[in-house]
């Protein structure tokens, strides 16, 4: 195997040991040693980059970047992935500001003095915007960012004055028609889509009658909800709708005086308040107004 050749950016400088099989290691010198930064070709195609470095980030950000560029141009490889305890905020870092974008968490897959820890795993490919671009920067930057969960749901009411609520296979308490948010789909039409899928019929969305943060629940994360107007209907309406037979097992209206034996704890706060004044806007919290 041809040794491969220094590497070196005008700072530092990467000097190759003789490629050991499937791994090729460079000793980092910036006017004296600073450690070893390797990578390691894990299955064709793909290799895992690891470093030992000292001098700070900025050095590890460095030896990386010029890693990164070597293994793609001269080992030919398709993807780098970094592995990181995500405890380790510094080493992660690195990997961002390398051009890493994070892709997940290995729950338990390393152990460490006989203790089980997860691993955050950073990814790049050879045609990711670099670093140092516009592009590349907020594509980093939204690997690692909060991703919450947007809900959209449709208050629809008849004309005494009952909402429309579910039967849902999964859980025995009744749901507002909708469902959570798809990505990159707007949260109207989500709503919209949900209740074509669920009644068959997505009936016209009149505006919002609530936005609603609801904190974690039974191995949910947090998530945003948007209770949508569905507006005001004849009661034959409901014979109209046909429900999917699978998610949905049933449509009925109620009366705003029989939802807290019927609905979740969160409706059961909320809805009535919707109810009774369904011409604002409801700011709400885990179903309860927002309150200065």
């Amino acid at each position: 195997m041809t040794a491969a050749q220094p590497l070196s950016d005008g700072e530092l400088t990467l000097q190759p040991s003789q490629p050991n099989g499937q791994v090729t290691r460079f000793d980092v010198d910036h006017d004296g040693p600073l450690g070893t930064v390797e990578v390691r070709q894990t299955s064709p195609g793909a290799g895992l980059v690891t470093w030992a470095l000292e001098g700070g980030p900025g050095v590890a950000q460095q030896a990386l970047r010029l890693v990164a560029d070597y293994a793609f141009g001269q080992l030919g490889l398709e993807r780098l992935q970094v592995e990181v305890d995500p405890e380790l905020h510094s080493s992660a870092r690195v990997a961002i500001r390398s051009g890493f974008r994070r892709e997940g968490v290995l729950r338990g897959a390393a152990l460490v003095e006989g203790e089980r820890r997860d691993v955050a795993v950073y990814g790049m490919r050879p045609d990711d915007p670099r670093p140092d671009t516009v592009t590349g920067w907020t594509a980093l930057m939204d690997s690692v960012l909060p991703k919450k969960r947007v809900i959209a749901h449709v208050v629809v009411r008849d004309t005494t004055g009952r909402v429309l609520l579910c039967q849902v296979s999964y859980k025995k308490e009744l749901e507002l028609p909708g469902g959570v948010v798809e990505p990159d789909e707007d949260p109207a039409a989500g709503a919209t889509r949900e209740m074509e899928e669920e009644l068959g019929t997505a009936l016209p969305l009149l505006g919002v009658l609530a936005i609603d943060w609801l904190p974690r629940w039974e191995g949910w994360g947090d998530a945003v909800e948007i209770l949508y107007d569905g507006g005001v209907h004849d009661p034959s309406l409901i014979d109209q709708l046909r429900p999917d037979g699978f998610e949905i097992k049933d449509i009925r209206w109620h009366a705003p005086d029989e939802l807290a034996a019927l609905v979740s704890p969160l409706n059961a706060r909320r809805l009535p308040m919707l109810l009774a004044a369904p011409d604002q806007l409801h700011n709400l919290s885990n179903g309860s107004p927002i309150t200065s």
